[in-house]
């Protein structure tokens, strides 16, 4: 039987991403992508999605009108509809509680119709910031770096696992994530859904049209590839602040590995990152975009924190690697080099998107 598939969220950064890679490497599916296309750049993708022959819908997960069970009939539905910003969810926040949760809603009401597979991107901010704010790190030339010893459950030298606390304030964006966990997990039970939820951390990749506040890896690039000033906010204004990411190659590597176990591993929810070894400072990003390119940037220091950051944030992704086998393959320079390629090999495109 031929797989139908539909991507929420299809032309943005991930969405387009797992479509193109399963249209690749599964003809024979059907692969819808869905979107609003609110984000800037994410028309850049429908060219792409032509070219692949994936069916795009303009269409808004916040209408349920626009998941009309009779015309998709899905077997499949990932879930990659998100404002991914925290900073939204403070200035905007009914825009952020409508698509991430009333959203989520719509596209399990569609489920629930149709008896459709459902893998959910989650998000590593679902825990509470004022426990993330507190982990015991200490500071080397570039970089904050997590202690092996923790006094919290759930973190360790490793990073962050499933099992990290969750009775704190997370910001409006990481509820929003959190309470459509919550929902998803009923709907399994009740009307029998295979569900999956994977809590991602920073992910990138070439075509991620990267901003201040989301997409910063993409971001720092595209700003030393175009020689524009950047900023270190917060935390002495030192670049010190540090993220693991993934390469969205390895994300696509490990949906597959999910939707192919998806009878074993239903229910289960997984922090998915890079981890300790695919991890950056902000001060480290530079370096090695300087290397990259060969330019070198002004870059401002402000002293004051950003509402909802955090220091330091590294997944545990131990538990999905060992229910599954699969491991991140790309590494920083890797992954910034392939972002590099994508800016200079599109520099007309893609200059009014950073610029």
């Amino acid at each position: 039987m031929t797989k139908k598939v539909l991507i929420t969220g299809g032309a943005g950064f991930v969405g387009s991403a797992l479509a193109l890679g399963l249209g690749q490497k599964y003809p024979d599916w059907q692969i819808t992508a869905l979107d609003n296309l609110k984000r800037r750049g994410s028309e850049l993708n429908l060219p792409r999605l032509a070219e692949a022959n994936i069916n795009f819908i303009h269409g808004d997960v916040r209408n349920s009108e626009d998941l009309d069970a009779n015309l998709l009939q899905p077997d499949l539905i990932l879930e990659c509809s998100a404002e991914p910003s925290v900073l939204a969810g403070y200035n905007s926040p009914k825009y952020v509680l409508e698509t991430n949760l009333v959203g989520t809603i719509n596209c399990l009401e569609l489920a629930r119709q149709t008896k459709a597979d459902f893998i959910f991107l989650s998000t590593s901010r679902v825990y509470p910031i004022s426990y993330l704010s507190n982990l015991a790190y200490t500071e080397t030339d570039t970089r904050f770096q997590l202690n092996a010893s923790q006094e919290i459950i759930g973190a360790s030298g490793y990073g962050i696992a499933e099992n990290f606390p969750l009775d704190q304030a997370r910001s409006i964006y990481g509820t929003t994530k959190l309470a459509s966990e919550l929902l998803i997990a009923e709907y399994a039970d009740s009307y029998g859904i295979r569900t999956l939820i994977n809590r991602c951390g920073v992910l990138t990749g070439a075509w991620q049209m990267g901003k201040v506040d989301q997409g910063v890896f993409a971001l720092w690039m595209a700003f030393h590839y175009f020689k524009k000033s950047l900023k270190y906010i917060g935390y002495g204004g030192t670049g010190k602040q540090v993220r693991d990411f993934l390469h969205v190659s390895d994300l696509l590597t490990l949906i597959d590995i999910q939707i192919e176990k998806l009878d074993e591993l239903k229910g289960e929810t997984f922090n998915v990152g890079g981890g300790v070894e695919n991890s950056l400072s902000l001060l480290e990003t530079t370096q090695l975009c300087q290397e990259i390119t060969g330019n070198e940037i002004s870059i401002d220091s402000i002293i004051e924190n950003r509402q909802g950051d955090v220091p330091i944030f590294i997944t545990d992704s131990r538990k999905v690697m060992e229910k599954t086998g699969w491991q991140p393959q790309r590494d920083a320079k890797t992954t910034l080099i392939d972002i590099y390629e994508w800016i200079r090999g599109n520099e007309a495109t893609v200059k009014g998107i950073f610029v």
